[in-house]
């Protein structure tokens, strides 16, 4: 474990007072591989890659540590990842296993404070300040969920700070299994040195413009120009300071309320005609409409979001003329803003519907649902009249989706499907991301 100042022993029983808040970040080291080493006990101390395949523009979902020993990162090419670890075990992964494990560590963290944010199905806040009531040392509180998520099988590395972001940092700096604690009053001096892109919020375009103007650093951003910083991150300048000077005092948030709902799938071969990607966009849009329906959602926004094969990406966004969770129904919407992000003989690599605002809002549409390379955020092409539902009759589509979803929820995704579904059977990498809706 490692401990930052002012402790002077990380084994001394005796440690100095916490005053304020305290925010601890869980982190679970490698999860989706250390989740495979734990059910295949002769892969531990083995290079294991979980992702897709990669003779078929799979990515790398994450991947132990004796494999990252060659160069082997998340979101990297599995192509790429092979010619790193020629050797490595490799595996899709087993979701629901993942899904089953991450809950049990949840209720873990649970278990110690209600004050838990879930951020992804192996990443979480949570908010351990010490109360009147609850005088437990926030130290303490993080070495005893180490114990615990490791009597599980897996293990976990944890960031404990006064801000989140300060926090989540410290996470990253001692892994697997490692315990950062920045002590309230040293927050600057532990981010000054650190890189510009550490903090969250800071993409590659931001770094590039800081980067041009000398600002390398985490204790450079803080001392920064306003007006450079509204420049690159507009309205949010002045917070970003505070993030890089560890002052940000963002709340944990409890509230489970969800913002979106989404499926993206990268395909094994590029789509180039209309027909291809249609089908596979209703295939997608299936999935969030059931999705939708199993959380009791309706939303009036929905989003397509287009990568090529040259990796650039493109996000459209329409809002519906009432909410809904009918993919029979918003699917067509789908299919019309194809026209917005995409050209015949285009290559597709990647195609992702999402839907939103599940409450009447009078306010702007949000940017972008997607983290995206290009965005068409208003209307466009909206003086296309939209097609028509697949189905007219309001009622005999709720039917049919009644139908499908209780089969489907009885016997498996794989019992009923439509003829959609079939045309692109065979062609996704079985690449998968970690967004938490994709795992609740």
């Amino acid at each position: 474990m490692r401990y930052n100042e002012p402790m002077d022993d990380a084994l001394d029983i005796t440690l100095a007072p916490w005053e304020g808040p305290a925010i601890l970040l869980v982190d679970l080291d490698a999860f989706f591989a250390s989740v495979e080493q734990l059910d295949h006990p002769g892969w531990r101390g083995k290079p294991v890659i979980v992702g897709g395949d990669a003779d078929a523009h799979g990515v790398v979902s994450t991947c132990s540590y004796e494999a990252r020993a060659f160069g082997v990162r998340s979101a990297m090419a599995a192509s790429l990842a092979r010619e790193l670890c020629p050797d490595a075990i490799w595996t899709h992964g087993n979701f629901h296993r993942y899904r089953e494990i991450s809950a049990a560590i949840m209720a873990i963290l649970r278990d110690e404070t209600p004050h838990v944010q879930q951020v992804s199905i192996d990443e979480a806040f949570m908010d351990v300040s010490p109360t009147s009531v609850n005088t437990e040392h926030p130290v303490r509180i993080a070495e005893r969920i180490q114990r615990r998520v490791a009597a599980l099988g897996v293990t976990c590395s944890i960031g404990v700070g006064a801000t989140k972001s300060v926090a989540k940092i410290a996470s990253d700096i001692d892994k697997p299994r490692g315990l950062t604690v920045v002590w309230p009053g040293t927050e600057e001096a532990f981010l000054a040195d650190l890189p510009v892109r550490t903090v969250s919020g800071v993409g590659a375009a931001a770094e590039r413009v800081l980067t041009a103007h000398g600002i390398r650093t985490l204790g450079d951003m803080g001392r920064a120009d306003a007006s450079l910083l509204r420049r690159v991150f507009g309205k949010n300048g002045e917070m970003m300071r505070e993030r890089a000077l560890g002052r940000d005092r963002s709340p944990v948030e409890e509230d489970d309320t969800v913002k979106s709902v989404s499926n993206e799938v990268t395909f094994a071969r590029d789509l180039t005609e209309r027909a291809d990607i249609e089908a596979a966009l209703s295939t997608i849009a299936a999935k969030v409409g059931r999705r939708l329906r199993r959380k009791g959602l309706a939303g009036r926004t929905v989003a397509l979001k287009v990568r090529f094969s040259d990796r650039t990406t493109r996000s459209v966004q329409r809002q519906l003329p009432s909410p809904t969770d009918d993919d029979l129904a918003f699917a067509p919407v789908v299919h019309a803003m194809v026209d917005d992000v995409w050209f015949p003989g285009a290559k597709v690599r990647l195609l992702g519907v999402a839907v939103s605002h599940f409450e009447e809002e009078t306010g702007p549409v949000q940017e972008s649902l997607f983290d995206a390379d290009g965005l068409d955020g208003g209307e466009k092409g909206s003086e296309r009249n939209e097609s028509a539902p697949l189905i007219a009759d309001d009622a005999k589509r709720r039917q049919l989706l009644a139908a499908t979803d209780a089969l489907r929820d009885r016997f498996g995704d794989a019992t009923v499907r439509f003829g959609f579904e079939l045309r692109n059977e065979g062609n996704t990498t079985g690449s998968s991301s970690k967004n938490v809706e994709d795992y609740k």
